[in-house]
Parts: C-alpha cells; structure tokens; sequence
C-alpha cells in the first residue's frame, strides 16, 4: 500500500481527530504491521501482504473469530476490519514476549494450558472452519503441485529438503510418513473439534503480566483441541518432559496413553505442514536475487532455513 494511501485509510478508521504519528514495525510472512498514535492512544495496524492469498489464510472467519476472542479478552479490541482488503486496526497491547528460557518455566507451562483452555472454551462461528491435518496436507499439496505446474519449478537450493532428502524421493518419503501418522491418528479415539488459534508461537504471545494475549488469527479453525498444543510444543521445541507437562495441566489430570500418543503425532503433522506451508511461501520467492534480504526468520531466508530444520527433524523421526 502506498504511503499516501495508507495515511488516508488510517485517518479514515483510526478513532479521534487529533494528528496522526505511523511508525512501520516491519513486514512480516502475510502481513505488514504499523503503530499508530492519535489523540494520545496507541494502535496496532495490520495491512495484508500483496502475495498472501493462497497459504491457507481466512481473513473473513478470522474476523468472526475475534468478535469472541476480544470478547474473552484473549485478543485486542478491534476497532476496524476489512477482511476482503486485509487491513486490521486494533488497539495496541503493552506487554512483552518470552524467551525460550521463559517458554519452559513451569509456571508458563501451567498459562499456555489454561490459555489454550480458553480458545477452545469460546463458541464456534457458524458455519465452522473446519479443518484437520489431513485437510491442511491436501489443501498445501494441491497448492504446490499447481504452483509448480504452472511455473515448471522444482526444488532446488532454496529447498525445504535438506541435501540427502532433496527431490522428488525425499518428498515422497515424508508423504508416505505422513500417511502413517494420519492412519495411526485415524484409529485412535476421536474428540470433538473445538476453535484452534493454530499458530501458537511466542511471536503471537504478548505477556501483560496478568494475563495472556494472542495476535493474528488468520490460522484459526474448528479441530482438536490437541493441534494447539501440538503447535506450541512444535514451535518451541518442547523436550517429551515439557510436552507432557504441557498436556498433563491442559487435561488437569495425568494425560492418558491415547491422549499423549495423539500429541505425539499431531506434533509431526503440525511440522509437516509447516514444512509445505514453507515450500508453498518459497516458491513464490525463487526468482528473488540472493542476499537482497537480510537472514532474519520472517524472510525467505530464514524461511528455508526454518524449512530445512523441519525436514531434518521430520526425517528423522519418520
């Protein structure tokens, strides 16, 4: 979005009369994010990346969604949305992000249980998302093979497939891994979906001291209530001790054989699709020249890199 564009949507949706004060924060994966001063209150705005459509994303649910997450008070007070345009404006959320160090401490353990507990305590809009790890391999699946048959692309240095496992065969190998997991997933007891964040990482988390917060809701859908913790566990990479702590104070009771075996392989799954969710952003991307981004984690850069690091982990262990 252009600079004079920008101003105009915020002085338009931003509440107040007085001067405006927009300081960019930087661009994330799908979004590009601003903070916003006016009349003495802070605001956070959300401005969708011009090639964000397709990887899995729904704006329009999401704002459904945090109509009940605001509500609950586990995401900011939303003061604008227009999902067709991308744009959010909510306002700002003082607090701090935690370190790996902070992730593991058992108290911590016990929030993110009983924050998880809240998402999945709040109403389902209707019609629901729904959505499972089966669904979310076949949607990024069908993603890639078109993307790559209309652009005659294949893996190459910018691959998610570390070099023993890349192509076509290592591909294959994790499909076939996939589907095990999703057949062992498959046959043990079923549970009722419940509303996922489905992006639960400490870049999402803001810590207000007595409370817990979460951001962007894009993810979110209707499934079992372990993918959070799944997700959570995958994304900070949570030693088997931490994760069944994690899932020992979510259920409030030790975890059942079933219960745990099922963590164990939507942790998988979750980095699986984390992994074409990745090839999928890559690929959009290879025509890039190298090194015109810095390394860092929300760029291409650290995309291949985050994408490596989840193919070696799912490889071996599958």
């Amino acid at each position: 979005m252009r600079s004079d564009e920008l101003e105009s949507m915020v002085s338009l949706h931003v509440p107040g009369e007085g001067k405006l004060d927009i300081h960019r924060l930087g661009d994330g994966l799908v979004n590009e994010t601003y903070r916003v001063l006016r009349d003495g209150r802070a605001y956070a705005l959300r401005v969708a990346a011009t090639d964000s459509h397709g990887l899995g994303l729904d704006r329009a649910w999401e704002a459904r969604v945090l109509e009940r997450a605001a509500a609950a008070d586990l995401a900011p007070e939303l003061t604008y949305y227009d999902p067709q345009r991308g744009i959010l404006i909510a306002r700002w959320v003082d607090g701090r992000s935690w370190s790996p160090a902070d992730v593991r401490r058992q108290s911590n353990i016990a929030r993110v249980a009983d924050l998880a507990r809240r998402i999945h305590a709040l109403p389902v809009p209707v019609p629901a998302r729904a959505m499972s790890p089966a669904k979310w391999i076949e949607y990024y699946g069908a993603a890639l093979t078109r993307r790559r048959a209309n652009t005659g692309n294949v893996p190459a240095e910018t691959s998610a497939q570390p070099p023993d496992a890349q192509g076509a065969r290592g591909a294959r190998d994790l499909s076939a891994a996939a589907v095990g997991r999703l057949a062992a997933l498959a046959a043990l007891p079923g549970v009722d979906p419940v509303l996922c964040h489905s992006d639960l990482h400490t870049l999402n988390l803001v810590d207000r001291g007595n409370s817990l917060l979460l951001l962007d809701w894009e993810y979110a859908h209707a499934a079992d209530p372990l993918w959070d913790l799944a997700g959570w566990s995958a994304n900070n990479d949570l030693e088997d001790n931490l994760e069944r702590d994690l899932l020992a104070s979510y259920a409030g009771r030790p975890p059942t054989h079933d219960e745990y075996s099922r963590l164990q392989l939507l942790g998988w799954l979750y980095d699986y699709v984390c992994l074409l969710w990745c090839e999928l952003y890559l690929s959009r991307h290879r025509d890039e020249p190298p090194g015109t981004e810095p390394p860092g984690a929300g760029t291409p850069v650290g995309i291949a890199a985050r994408a490596r690091l989840l193919a070696a982990r799912l490889n071996a262990s599958k």
